[in-house]
């Protein structure tokens, strides 16, 4: 069974029923547009990428890092289509392809809570602590899994079909196609193996209370069944994947850099040898700042991996359209790429995300959340247990603005209501307001 181009490229929007209409825009440009001008988008700006809270206005937020995505995305997009014209349908252009691929990168991130993977990890450890049995105990093993393994990627399918623009009503409307391409993991959270909560888990790429629109999603593009309430990704998806991991494989370098966690001399061999057989940049020898030279080189390894990854895109077609692609399609570029690509992840894992000043961040993201989950999840088992607000609460449902916790029937409808909020705030937010829970004055 293979997959047709036809369906994949749908220009269709979840929940309109208006007819795609011929301008000088295509529609996936426009799902450009309604991303870049949403608040979730907008609140990127002050969420960390990597190092929560920091202070070098050089380092990259997960605005800038979508944004560098997109445009990484939007080449692959172009040149991955030019290499498969003649399967695609006519009135596809490589332009259209790259602007799909371009939205989705953008909203790639737009899930993801204050303090970045420190966010996920601290609410998936509030959620996993004993003090919180009791809650656990009310909900179903599927909804009890979705809270004990919060997942950005899922939350970002969330605003972008739930929360945004039209709230319940398609979101923010974006057609299939982008949706297709957004969604690397288009299935469900697993219940925790046996009931015991565990910090290992499976990425996932929907919760529970938007299943009918990835099924509608599905549906509409045509993928493959792969299982109840699974399906294979959309190959356009593993061409967000590489731009995403290209972009934060080498950013994350080069703000180590910056931040004095890593030396010019630990980085460069691994950019040379990604270049393979290109010519290094002429700023290599010049007398020019260290992170001058990097971002020369970090230009021409992306020029580099892109036309990889697009070569191997276009190889890969049989499997793509059958959905039975094994790993990345950076596994798929030469045996020198991907073990160059690698050797930066590891860098990265040993001397950035585990250096002393990353790790003082991180407690206080831990703090600060546990700080919020705390009164917010009593405000949503009040408002289960139909008991009147304190004092308190009811300041705190103030705060929630388009978020309020108002079902009274479902207490795990009432804690998605709550991380709708938390996720939405800034590092900066978020801190301020567990201070001020704290009584801390500031």
């Amino acid at each position: 069974m293979k997959m047709s181009w036809e369906k994949l490229l749908n220009p269709s929007r979840l929940g309109s029923r208006k007819v795609h209409d011929e301008s000088s825009r295509s529609p996936f440009h426009k799902d450009y547009d309604r991303i870049v001008f949403s608040g979730a988008f907008r609140r990127l700006n002050r969420k960390t990428q990597v190092h929560p809270l920091a202070q070098h206005d050089a380092v990259h937020t997960r605005l800038t890092h979508s944004l560098e995505v997109s445009c990484v995305g939007r080449s692959l997009g172009m040149l991955a289509a030019e290499k498969i014209i003649e399967q695609l349908p006519h009135w596809v252009s490589p332009a259209d392809v790259g602007a799909i691929i371009q939205a989705a990168c953008l909203a790639h991130d737009i899930g993801n809570p204050p303090f970045g993977h420190a966010g996920e990890y601290a609410i998936r450890d509030w959620f996993l602590q004993p003090a919180q049995a009791h809650l656990m105990a009310l909900l179903s093993p599927a909804q009890a899994a979705d809270l004990c393994q919060f997942e950005g990627n899922a939350h970002g399918l969330r605003i972008l079909t739930q929360l945004e623009y039209h709230p319940n009503e398609g979101g923010m409307r974006l057609t299939y196609a982008t949706l297709g391409a957004y969604l690397k993991y288009p299935w469900l959270s697993q219940p925790l193996s046996g009931g015991i909560a565990s910090h290992k888990r499976a990425k996932f790429g929907c919760y529970h209370t938007e299943k009918h629109l990835l099924a509608t999603t599905a549906e509409q593009l045509g993928l493959i069944a792969q299982g109840d309430y699974r399906w294979c990704r959309h190959p356009l998806a593993y061409l967000l994947e590489a731009a995403d991991d290209i972009c934060y494989t080498l950013i994350d370098l080069e703000d180590g850099l910056a931040l004095n966690m890593l030396r010019y001399e630990e980085i460069e061999p691994l950019f040379l040898q990604l270049l393979d057989d290109l010519p290094p940049p002429p700023e290599l020898k010049q007398d020019v700042p260290a992170l001058e030279k990097i971002a020369a080189l970090r230009g021409k390894v992306i020029e580099k991996l892109v036309m990889a990854v697009t070569d191997a895109f276009a190889e890969q077609q049989e499997a793509l359209l059958s959905g039975q692609l094994v790993g990345s399609l950076l596994n798929h570029c030469s045996a020198q790429l991907s073990d160059g690509i690698d050797a930066a992840k590891n860098l990265a894992r040993e001397r950035i995300f585990n250096h002393p000043q990353k790790a003082q961040l991180e407690l206080a993201a831990y703090a600060s959340l546990h700080t919020l989950l705390t009164a917010f999840a009593d405000m949503a088992a009040a408002r289960y247990k139909k008991q009147p607000f304190t004092f308190k609460q009811q300041r705190l449902q103030q705060l929630l603005g388009n978020h309020p916790i108002d079902t009274h029937e479902d207490l795990y409808l009432g804690l998605m209501q709550m991380l709708d909020f938390i996720a939405s705030l800034s590092d900066h937010h978020a801190l301020s307001l567990a201070q001020s829970l704290q009584g801390i004055q500031q």
